[in-house]
C-alpha cells in the first residue's frame, strides 16, 4: 500500500490507544517500518534512535535472531495450546518455574496474561476471590497512589490515577482509593526519611478512615512510570510494604515498568529485599516481541484461594491466550538474555552514564528536575527554576518536544505535564548514549530558540540557548 493510502487508511480504521480522536485524525499516524539494535525506522525511510525502548518494554533491543528463532521453532511445533481443560504446554510450564526461581521468594505462582492492564484485572479478581473464600468479604476497599498508573482494564484503570484514563469512564470506582505519591521535587520534605515517613502515615491514616476490616490491598508501582517517572529515595518501597503488613493488607508490587531490568537488578523489588504478596509483570518479560503479562502470587495467597470455600468449585478466571506457548518460548529466550546474554549486566555497567547524561542537563534553562534509577529516567521542564512553575499548557510544550526530537532523529516519551521520560534498552553502548545526550541537547536548544518558549521563561530570552552543550 503507498504510505499516503496508508496514512488515509490509518485515519479510516485503525483505533490508536491513548490519543484524541480529532488531533490524530488532523494529525495522520507515523508508519514505523523496521528496527535494529536500538534504531527505529520509518516507511520515509528516517532513522530514530530509541530512547524509550518502545513503550517502556523492548529491553533487549530490536532484531535478536535468537528470539525470532525461538518463535519460530514454537510456531511450527504447537503454535497453540490451551491453558483450560488441564492442558499447558512445556514453554509455559517452564518460564513459570523460571519466574518463580528469580521473582522475590514469597512469589511462588504465576498465571500468565497477554500484559500489563490484563495483569492488574487478574490480581484486583484474584484479591476479591481470596478476600470472599478465607470469609473476609468486607474487604473490597483498594488504595493506590496519586500519579499511579495500573492499567487501561474497567477496573483497574480506576486504581490508574491520571485524568484521562477516569474521564468519561465513570472511574474511579467508590471502593478506589489514592494517597499522595513519593513525589519529591513537587514537596518540601526535610529529607528522604521524612518522605517516607509521610507516605507510610498516608497509608495509615486512609486505612484507618476506611476500616482496616474494608482494605482488601495497596497498590504501587517501585517506580511511578506514566505518571512522570517518580523515584521515590531508598527505603520507601520496603516501609510501604512492612506498613501493608502491620495494617493486615495486601502488598502488591506493579512491575510492569520496572522489571526485567529496567532499575537496575531483574526487578525493582529486590533492591529493597522486598516480598510482595503479589506482583504484575509485563512488558520486559517477552521484551515487545510478543503479548504476555503474569500475575506472580505468594503461596499464602494462593492456598487461601485453593483451600477456600468449596474447594471443587472452579475458579471462574481465565483468557484464551494465557500461558500462550509462542510468548512463553519467546520469555523463556529473553530471560536467558538478560542472564547468559549479558544484557541485564550491561544495563546495570551503563546506568551511571544514563544518570550523568540527565544530570548534566540540570545546567539547561528548561530543565528543573532529573531523576532516575537504573535505566528509568525523566527530566521536568519548568518556566521558573525557583518557584518550579510549569509551563502553561496552551503552549503545548510537550507537542514542541516531541516534533523537535523526531526531527533530530530522537524518540522517547513527553507527557502531558512537560515531563521527558527515558528507557533505553538494556543493550544500549557508551556510543548511543552519547548520540542519544547530544540529539536530547539539540533538541532542547531547539525548542529554547522558538520566542514563544523564550518569552515563557522566567527573565524571558536572556538565557543561552546553548547552556547544556
Amino acid at each position: 500500500m503507498p504510505n499516503q493510502s496508508l496514512v488515509e487508511s490509518d485515519r479510516k480504521h485503525l483505533i490508536h490507544p491513548v490519543v484524541s480522536y480529532r488531533a490524530h485524525e488532523a494529525r495522520g499516524v507515523t508508519v514505523l517500518d523496521s528496527a535494529d539494535g536500538v534504531f527505529l525506522r520509518d516507511i520515509e525511510g528516517k532513522e530514530l534512535l530509541d530512547a524509550f525502548s518502545g513503550l517502556w518494554c523492548v529491553n533487549t533491543g530490536y532484531g535478536h535472531a535468537s528470539i525470532v528463532e525461538a518463535a519460530a521453532k514454537q510456531m511450527a511445533k504447537l503454535p497453540y495450546a490451551t491453558g483450560y481443560f488441564h492442558f499447558g504446554s512445556e514453554p509455559a510450564i517452564e518460564l513459570a518455574a523460571k519466574l518463580a526461581e528469580l521473582a522475590p521468594a514469597s512469589l511462588q505462582h504465576v498465571y500468565f496474561t497477554l500484559g500489563g492492564s490484563d495483569a492488574v484485572d487478574s490480581a484486583l479478581r484474584f484479591i476479591t476471590h481470596y478476600y470472599n473464600a478465607t470469609g473476609r468479604p468486607s474487604k473490597k476497599h483498594f488504595i493506590a497512589l496519586q500519579r499511579g498508573y495500573h492499567g487501561s482494564s474497567s477496573i483497574g484503570a480506576g486504581l490508574t490515577a491520571l485524568p484521562a484514563f477516569h474521564r468519561n469512564f465513570d472511574l474511579p470506582l467508590p471502593t478506589q482509593h489514592h494517597i499522595p505519591s513519593p513525589y519529591a521535587y513537587r514537596n518540601d520534605y526535610a529529607d528522604d526519611a521524612a518522605l517516607i515517613a509521610a507516605s507510610v502515615q498516608a497509608l495509615e491514616a486512609k486505612v484507618a478512615e476506611l476500616g482496616a476490616d474494608n482494605v482488601a490491598a495497596f497498590f504501587c508501582e517501585p517506580i511511578q512510570g506514566s505518571g512522570g517517572v517518580i523515584v521515590p529515595p531508598a527505603g520507601w518501597l520496603k516501609a510501604m510494604r512492612e506498613a501493608c503488613r502491620k495494617l493486615d493488607i495486601l502488598f502488591v508490587a506493579d512491575e510492569v515498568i520496572t522489571g526485567f531490568g529496567r532499575t537496575g537488578p531483574l526487578f525493582a523489588c529486590e533492591g529493597e529485599g522486598v516480598e510482595p504478596d503479589l506482583m504484575t509483570v509485563a512488558k520486559g518479560l517477552t521484551a515487545g516481541y510478543a503479548p504476555m503479562g503474569a500475575v506472580l502470587m505468594s503461596d499464602a495467597v494462593y492456598q487461601g484461594i485453593k483451600d477456600g470455600g468449596d474447594m471443587s468449585a472452579p475458579v471462574g478466571h481465565g483468557h484464551t491466550y494465557s500461558a500462550h506457548p509462542v510468548s512463553a518460548a519467546i520469555g523463556l529466550e529473553v530471560m536467558r538474555l538478560y542472564h547468559e546474554g549479558g544484557l541485564l549486566a550491561n544495563g546495570q555497567a551503563r546506568a551511571p552514564r544514563f544518570a550523568q547524561g540527565l544530570d548534566a542537563l540540570l545546567a539547561h534553562p528548561l530543565v528543573g528536575d532529573s531523576r532516575h534509577r537504573g535505566l528509568l529516567g525523566a527530566l521536568e521542564l519548568v518556566a521558573d527554576k525557583d518557584s518550579k512553575r510549569g509551563f502553561d499548557a496552551a503552549l503545548k510544550l510537550p507537542d514542541r518536544i516531541a516534533a523537535a526530537a523526531y526531527g533530530n532523529g530522537l524518540v522517547f516519551r513527553a507527557f502531558g505535564d512537560n515531563i521527558l521520560g527515558f528507557a533505553p534498552a538494556l543493550c544500549y553502548t557508551e556510543a548511543n548514549f552519547d548520540m542519544l545526550f547530544e540529539r536530547l541537547t539539540k533538541t532542547l536548544d531547539d525548542v529554547l530558540a522558538q520566542s514563544e518558549v523564550r518569552d515563557a521563561l522566567k527573565g524571558g530570552s536572556g538565557f543561552s540557548s546553548r547552556a547544556a552543550a
